[in-house]
């Protein structure tokens, strides 16, 4: 356990990744750790199975052979899938006992042996096969027992049929689930290798030659080089935050506070740090009449949402531009208005814009990682607010977000 103790974080990261549970045993099968996931599939607190007996997880009618298979398995060292061929069961801490499937995989670190168990649970498949096979058993009988009465069977057959195949494609449907959840992951670390690979080769190259300029007249050579380090560790920062907000998001753990705070206070806030990443000659136009409002709302996403839509707007219009941000108060919404004079969205395109980690074709070249739009669209939606837009290709696009006045 104390070499785990050592991993701890590097385990966190990897194993919180997947989707499948993760448990960890030593070789006396005492659990060293485990993921959320497995926490999660029998229904245990982060970490109240560490130290315990992996039998705690196995159905007590099973015990008498898990020690010895279990032996066997460690002294082979061999990967393979627990079980092979038969079906095998869990026991959650509630007592209950469920179908899963477990890959087996041993491995060493510092001399001492473990073995990594990779657990789903099969409840819904099995329950899925179950009822293919209800239906199947269900229709041969129905043949042979109508077959006299062939006009009435041929009704009752196609209702059959239509469940099998509506019990057919459920099952098509969780495999294919099953394939997009991998091809998102692969879509993911391909993002992320490419997004942090460009900003850090900046880094690398800056650093090099700052190191390089040691005159006192070469100051603002120096100054130049450190301002992009800075873009560009700031550029990171802001996609670590943005994976941040995704997890949180999924697993439900994103909370929101409400406060009172002046309008202005944020819009200034946004805007200073656009006009910080403005090309030459672009100009964004205040909105007028906002210094007096008190907004009751979760400051932070408000930020976070305008900032987002306002940096796009910058990223995707070209020199000597205008970025227009307009607020207009009804009756129980705030009205905000980002229109830019930039590259628009794709007809085609445009009911993917929200969709995570998508790119329109025509924006491949700038840096992004396509979450922004999706992460303040979701937070919004969680407030009782929304984000919409209209879009032009080539001509330019206006977001609106619509927020809730509190009474």
């Amino acid at each position: 356990m104390k070499v785990f103790e050592k991993q701890d974080n590097v385990f966190k990261i990897l194993s919180e990744a997947v989707s499948e549970g993760i448990i960890v045993v030593n070789k006396e099968q005492i659990i060293v750790a485990t993921n959320g996931s497995a926490n999660d599939i029998f229904g245990y607190d982060q970490g109240e199975l560490i130290g315990k007996p992996l039998n705690v997880l196995i159905p007590q009618n099973y015990h008498h052979n898990h020690g010895a298979h279990f032996k066997s398995f460690v002294n082979n060292a061999e990967k393979r899938h627990m079980g092979r061929g038969r079906d095998i069961y869990g026991v959650r801490k509630d007592g209950s006992e469920f179908p899963l499937e477990a890959g087996l995989n041993p491995f060493s670190i510092y001399d001492n042996n473990y073995v990594m168990a990779l657990v789903i649970d099969i409840t819904e498949r099995k329950e899925q096969e179950r009822r293919i096979r209800e239906l199947n058993s269900e229709l041969e009988q129905k043949i042979e027992e109508r077959t006299e009465e062939l006009h009435q069977s041929i009704q009752e057959l196609k209702e059959e049929v239509k469940l099998r195949k509506e019990a057919e494609a459920k099952a098509k449907e969780s495999l294919k689930k099953e394939r997009d959840l991998n091809e998102l992951k692969t879509k993911f670390l391909s993002l992320v290798s490419h997004e942090f690979k460009t900003p850090l080769g900046g880094i690398l190259t800056s650093a090099t030659l700052v190191g390089k300029y040691t005159k006192g007249e070469q100051q603002d050579k120096r100054e130049k080089h450190l301002k992009t380090i800075k873009n560009k560790v700031k550029y990171l920062d802001n996609i670590l935050s943005d994976f941040l907000s995704i997890e949180r998001l999924e697993t439900g753990k994103v909370t929101y506070k409400f406060s009172k705070f002046p309008l202005s206070k944020v819009v200034n806030e946004v805007v200073y740090n656009a006009n910080m990443s403005l090309k030459d000659g672009q100009r964004i136009n205040y909105p007028k009449d906002i210094d007096e409002y008190i907004v009751d709302f979760d400051e932070k996403i408000l930020e976070l949402v305008l900032s987002n839509l306002i940096h796009n707007a910058v990223k995707y219009s070209g020199e000597h531009t205008i970025i227009d941000v307009e607020v207009s108060f009804e009756d129980d919404k705030i009205v905000f208005k980002i229109s830019d004079q930039g590259i628009g969205i794709p007809e085609k395109e445009q009911e993917f814009i929200f969709k995570r980690y998508f790119r329109a074709e025509n924006a491949l070249l700038n840096q992004g990682t396509g979450i922004g739009l999706n992460i303040a669209k979701n937070h919004l939606e969680n407030l009782g607010g929304t984000l919409t837009f209209t879009s032009k290709e080539g001509v330019g696009s206006t977001f609106t977000v619509e927020i809730p006045i509190q009474p």
